[in-house]
């Protein structure tokens, strides 16, 4: 009997081959990023919520006070974006944007105490959601993991067309 030769029009069966995707870091992280990003979004449950807007909210309430301009370079979105998620949160009552006083040009963004509440509200749902993938690893690759990350980000954002 001749041995069964696959079909290649059938769905492989366990991982694929990323062929030189294993060299493209950003492949590779943003390929994490998406999965995490569909579950978060299912348990977020609200269709009217634009991506980004946990990140934003926390990174404001992190840092209030913050410009626009400095927030859009920390998200990693353009000004254009940033201004949207801004307007979606400014009309849920969960930021407020206060004009500089020293360049009128400038805005500081801050969190509403309700913003505050549905902050708390996704970080719950965003620790479960990852909860998973942080068990796969040990508290020191975890540790090493956030250092690589943060290392990699310092490089990239030094990048042009990043560079102020």
């Amino acid at each position: 009997m001749a041995p069964e030769v696959p079909d290649p029009l059938d769905e492989p069966k366990g991982e694929i081959d990323l062929g030189i995707l294993n060299d493209i870091i950003g492949f590779r992280i943003r390929r994490i990023q998406n999965h995490l990003s569909r579950s978060f979004s299912v348990l977020l449950g609200d269709d009217d919520l634009r991506p980004g807007v946990f990140s934003t909210l926390a990174l404001i309430a992190a840092n209030p006070g913050l410009s626009q301009k400095t927030l859009s370079r920390e998200v990693g979105f353009d000004k254009a974006s940033i201004v949207a998620i801004l307007d979606n949160m400014e009309a849920r009552g969960w930021t407020r944007r206060q004009r500089s006083t020293a360049d009128r040009r400038r805005h500081h963004l801050f969190v509403t105490p309700e913003g505050q509440k549905a902050l708390d509200r996704m970080a719950a749902l965003a620790r479960s959601n990852e909860a998973e993938a942080h068990a796969t690893l040990s508290a020191e690759e975890q540790k090493t993991l956030g250092a690589l990350l943060d290392k990699l980000y310092r490089a990239v954002a030094s990048m042009p067309p990043n560079r102020d």
